[in-house]
């Protein structure tokens, strides 16, 4: 299924966990460091350097482009490390993570709250994302080097659904598919 970013609330709400998706359209990309610096302006009451609701951040941290490329390599980090800042970011209507790795109890919880969606990019096929990557802009955080904030156009990004604004888990609908009868 074929999604454009921003991702509209009904899109959102109708994606299903295990639902392959091909993302096309700005997203931000955004890690640990990013993350701790949003959160720090959030308990103070300072406005974000960019607006999140509405939008989706991918947790990644591109390399330098080589010559004749936008970026560098931009596979996905593992979510949990962001799991401490997200539910204050969906609170404020971010509507999509991108990622990989499972998702702490409490960010499934606020996902369901604020009908927001996880999707997983495979682990090692960053030259295949930054083949979708079209644009890079640097945002915010430049000291930060590849954990700067940057905002990136893609197309055709290969995802799938990990967690959906129902409830729904791949990680746990697999392994209960594929339990073993002395599992039970």
């Amino acid at each position: 299924m074929r999604i454009h970013l921003p991702l509209d609330e009904h899109t959102a709400r109708a994606l299903r966990a295990g639902d392959s998706v091909l993302l096309t359209g700005p997203m931000y990309v955004a890690r640990d460091a990013a993350h701790k610096r949003l959160i720090a302006l959030i308990e103070a009451g300072l406005p974000l350097p960019f607006p999140v609701a509405g939008e989706t951040i991918y947790y990644a941290g591109p390399s330098p482009a080589p010559e004749g490329h936008v970026v560098g390599s931009i596979g996905p980090t593992t979510s949990g490390r962001m799991d401490r800042y997200t539910p204050a970011l969906l609170d404020l209507g971010l509507r999509c993570t991108v990622g990989k790795g499972k998702r702490s109890p409490e960010v499934l919880a606020s996902m369901r709250k604020n009908g927001a969606v996880y999707l997983g990019v495979t682990g090692g096929a960053a030259a295949l994302a930054a083949s979708c990557v079209r644009r890079v802009e640097t945002i915010c955080y430049e000291d930060l080097g590849p954990e700067a904030v940057r905002r990136i156009w893609v197309e055709d990004l290969p995802a799938v659904v990990l967690a959906d604004s129902l409830g729904g888990d791949l990680y746990e609908l697999g392994r209960r598919r594929y339990r073993l009868p002395q599992e039970d």
